[in-house]
């Protein structure tokens, strides 16, 4: 379905037009660049730009969001052009998808969007306010990678599927031993999409680590002190 729903208009507001460019764009090269598969075209916009876009409810005004793996730039560019108040870092490790995200970004004129070539697990970037990674890893994994990422008390936005509660049921401990705190499974866009987006979120609140090196700091203390 190349024609964009009526439920667009409202999800996307003024970014409507540029997701008509991107769906376009998609459409027309995903398949042989690799970034979607052959049914995916169809389903452009519900499957893809609309699920992607409606997770802008869950990130505050004026934030820095990261996109981990963004491959054919989702959900990072359909939040770029929901939100132009955002600065979307897209993420992505394969240099044929970084070209695709850095022409998509220039024919639509995204100058809230910054691409970066790197794995999220050795970018060694920290302070962004959101991480958001749509079908790339088990929660587990995502947490190694995406919490470091971010500031304390910033929030890791996971796109899940029907799965998502056993993945959290199953990873929370670890989730936990990383830095990160309970995780919420969130629907977003019920009452505009038949589908809603199923998001895990999961504050950082703290640093693994770093208690310990306080810890030691203190104990290298204590002991200089009965030595003298």
């Amino acid at each position: 379905m190349r024609e964009a729903p009526e439920v667009a208009t409202t999800i996307l507001g003024p970014g409507l037009d540029g997701a008509r460019r991107f769906v376009d764009l998609l459409a027309e090269q995903g398949v042989t660049r690799g970034l979607i598969g052959p049914r995916e075209v169809e389903r452009l916009w519900d499957r893809h730009v609309l699920n992607s876009a409606v997770v802008a409810e869950l990130v505050a005004s004026g934030s820095t969001v990261v996109d981990v793996g963004s491959g054919a730039g989702l959900p990072g560019i359909p939040l770029a052009l929901t939100r132009p108040d955002l600065r979307v870092v897209l993420m992505e490790s394969m240099a044929r998808r970084v070209r695709w995200l850095e022409e998509v970004a220039a024919a639509l004129e995204l100058g809230n969007v910054e691409i970066v070539r790197a794995r999220a697990e050795s970018c060694g970037v920290g302070g962004a306010d959101v991480v958001i990674a749509r079908a790339v890893a088990p929660m587990a994994k995502l947490g190694g990678w995406c919490l470091p990422l971010l500031r304390p008390e910033g929030r890791l936005l996971a796109m899940k599927g029907a799965g998502a509660a056993e993945e959290v049921e199953r990873d929370r401990a670890e989730l936990y031993r990383l830095g990160g705190g309970e995780p919420a499974i969130v629907a977003c866009g019920s009452g505009l999409l038949d589908d809603p987006a199923t998001v895990v979120v999961v504050q950082k609140v703290s640093t693994p680590g770093r208690t310990k090196k306080r810890t030691s700091a203190r104990a290298r203390s204590a002991r200089r002190g009965r030595a003298s």
